[in-house]
């Protein structure tokens, strides 16, 4: 699982939630808006009838979604961090602590996980393995120092710790 070989990486557990929405979207949510459209449509005029509008306008972007997950999905390359071969070194999957070192010597700590961009959520500590953070965090051991260029200055990290699941 070279680096350089990922396309467009996602974890097990984020194909799963992708798997899981789809489904819900397919199974329960579509189906239930086909039948409130088909109740609507048989209550007359539907120019004016607002089950059946909203009905149908839900319906479109429930497809919209549906094609959406079904093209990411084929799109996306499962990758199982556990089985990364060099566990020192920040790679795809991995959760690692940094420590910004800011102007007055103190430092801020985080703990971040690098994800494929479709489970990207930074208030929970989960980052684009694309974005500049876990770009410059990319191929660092323990102890390194990375710079980080952002839009709103320098940022610069110690890599504390490196974890990979089991």
């Amino acid at each position: 699982m070279a680096e350089g070989q990922l396309s467009d990486p996602i974890t097990p557990a984020g194909m799963a939630a992708l798997k899981a929405r789809y489904d819900h979207l397919f199974l329960t949510e579509r189906p239930q808006m086909v039948e409130t459209v088909s109740w609507a449509a048989g209550n007359g005029d539907r120019s004016e009838n607002g089950d059946y509008l909203y009905g149908r306008k839900r319906l479109r972007e429930i497809d919209r979604e549906l094609s959406h997950l079904a093209k990411r999905m084929a799109d996306l390359q499962v990758v199982d961090p556990s089985r990364q071969p060099d566990k020192t070194r920040v790679f795809f999957g991995a959760t690692v602590t940094v420590a910004e070192i800011l102007e007055n010597g103190d430092d801020r700590r985080q703990t971040l996980t690098l994800v494929g961009r479709d489970e990207a959520n930074a208030s929970e500590g989960l980052i684009a393995w694309n974005s500049p953070v876990a770009v410059a965090l990319k191929g660092a051991i323990t102890g390194q120092t990375r710079t980080v260029r952002l839009p709103t200055g320098e940022r610069i990290l110690e890599v504390l710790e490196i974890r990979y699941p089991i």
